[in-house]
């Protein structure tokens, strides 16, 4: 909770050495900006959404700086409310983004082809042929397997590609000239060596075998960001860079940047889940469940993929395209009917009256299946989405348990790669939530235990999310004068004192999921015909 009142606050703003975060989710764009005790003291943020054009999902650079520019005067703003001052200058900074996807630049810095994001499944082929060639699973939204593709669709632009990075790395790039990459992000590029912490030097060499047989006059290497792990210098905040963020000229040039980082990795440092056998679930527009390893998989899995902490630690991820999307939009239809009948709700009162519905519902949502597949899901090989709910005649409709079926519905994927995760022998004691779907109290991440069938906790930033994990490193980088590792760092600096809210599973609640995760298995067919069909 934000206090206002609070003399380190406003001192730390006026000196100068409040820390900023920035992260471009899917569907909002986050600024937190942190004390001396790593608190949050001011927020701002602006909405926007991907659009479905030629067949793919993209965001427009020109979108990425409006986002920007917005969600920083929003945050500049909130500063003003709260502390009658002017946001001038701050301690340090980090941006970052979801993660994946496809940013091709020429020689001269300008964009090749639209921006293609992590939620693009036209990738299968290149995909397929590279996990061959490594011997790894590369995921169909990973950039490597984006340029891949191009290449195999012989598409005009690959020969003039310079630079390639995601949107965190561009963003960065931009406000200060440096053309790095955090290794969490880097490693939904290309896989990483954890031993060097960089890319695999093997795997770079066999791409580069094929480019150059089929004649591309780049090498991969060149191509692909320089990574950098938590802690490391990535550059200053430039006087251009300076004017991008802050148009009106207020903010002050030099901050250090940290390593830009994608969602991923900054849950991780959200939830303070950087430690082998140290677990977490972000749950938003996409949702994703990291499990830092203590020991190599014994086999590759098509459902898991291998990426790493922002320390370049080995991580196995469950992700999944969809995540509250579908939730969002049956919440703006329960807030149009609201206004119908002349209540006036806001957004968060229409959010958490429909999430708390969902405990009092039958424990398995009354018979009624749902599926959020607004978008492909490679887990359950569909390369595109349509959002469902089925019921039977003997199902039990009613608000209650329309929306457990719902939330339920969000995590069905997740469930089924997890599941693989825990036959490898890893088994899960506790898991930290984190992202939007926790902001109700309590439902998330009782909805969460009960999926996973394993104790969930819940911190007092789970709210926040990537944007104050973000801002957790640029202060990491800003005090790291002796050498602490980034474990060490959360665990002694950040997370000492903080309220955590641990939930163990309700066994009705867990038998509830195990039915419902039948008729979801079951009917995956159905929602494969109405891709097909419909």
């Amino acid at each position: 909770m934000i206090d206002p009142t609070t003399d380190r606050a406003r001192e730390a703003i006026s000196a100068g050495t409040a820390v900023l975060g920035m992260e471009l989710g899917s569907t909002r764009i986050k600024a937190v900006l942190i004390g001396p005790d790593h608190e949050p003291i001011a927020v701002g943020s602006h909405a926007w959404e991907n659009q479905f054009v030629d067949r793919r999902w993209t965001y427009s650079l020109d979108a990425v700086w409006e986002g920007v520019q917005a969600c920083y005067a929003d945050l500049a703003a909130d500063v003003r409310r709260r502390y009658d001052l002017e946001l001038t200058a701050l301690g340090a900074m980090g941006v970052s983004a979801m993660m994946h996807g496809y940013l091709a630049f020429d020689e001269g810095g300008e964009l090749l082809v639209p921006f293609r994001t992590w939620r693009n499944t036209s990738t299968g082929p290149a995909a397929d042929e590279l996990t061959q060639l490594f011997d790894f699973h590369v995921p169909q939204r990973w950039s490597i397997a984006h340029l891949r593709q191009a290449m195999l669709d012989g598409e005009e632009h690959v020969s003039r590609v310079a630079q390639l990075t995601t949107l965190a790395g561009y963003v960065h790039w931009r406000l200060t000239g440096q053309r790095v990459l955090g290794v969490g992000d880097a490693s939904g590029m290309f896989p990483i060596d954890s031993t060097t912490g960089s890319y695999v030097a093997a795997m770079v060499d066999r791409f580069d075998e094929v480019a150059t047989a089929e004649g591309m006059p780049w090498h991969l290497s060149d191509l692909l960001p320089r990574v950098l792990s938590a802690g490391e210098d990535a550059g200053a905040l430039t006087p251009e860079g300076a004017l991008l963020l802050d148009p009106t000229g207020a903010l002050r040039p030099g901050a250090p940047l940290c390593p830009p980082e994608g969602d991923a990795g900054t849950g991780m440092v959200a939830t303070g889940s950087v430690a082998p056998l140290t677990g977490n679930v972000s749950a938003g527009t996409s949702i994703f469940a990291m499990v830092v390893l203590d020991h190599a998989l014994g086999q590759m899995h098509p459902e898991l993929d291998m990426v790493t902490t922002p320390s370049g630690d080995p991580v196995a991820m469950v992700h999944c395209n969809n995540g509250a999307s579908e939730v969002d939009a049956w919440a703006g239809v329960f807030g149009e009917f609201a206004t119908a009948l002349g209540v006036q709700a806001d957004p968060s009162q229409v959010f958490g009256t429909l999430f708390r519905a969902a405990l009092t519902g039958d424990a398995d949502g009354g018979g009624l299946l749902a599926y959020n597949f607004l978008s492909g899901e490679h887990n359950v090989g569909l390369a595109e989405g349509r959002p469902m709910v089925v019921r039977t005649p003997d199902s039990t409709l009613n608000l209650a348990n329309f929306m457990r079926a719902q939330l339920f519905g969000m995590l069905g994927t997740l469930r089924l790669g997890m599941d693989v995760l825990t036959g490898e022998g890893v088994r899960i004691t506790s898991m930290f939530g984190h992202g939007g779907f926790f902001r109700t109290e309590g439902v998330g991440q009782r909805i969460l235990a009960a999926a996973l069938d394993a104790p969930v906790t819940v911190g007092s930033s789970a709210g926040e999310g990537g944007a104050w994990g973000i801002a957790v490193l640029a202060a990491f980088l800003r005090d790291r004068g002796a050498e602490e590792s980034l474990p060490d760092y959360l665990r002694t600096k950040v997370f000492a004192g903080a309220h955590l809210a641990a939930m163990d599973p309700d066994p009705a609640d867990v038998a509830g999921f195990a039915a419902f995760m039948e008729r979801f298995e079951r009917g995956l067919e159905v929602e494969r015909l109405a891709v097909e069909r419909l």
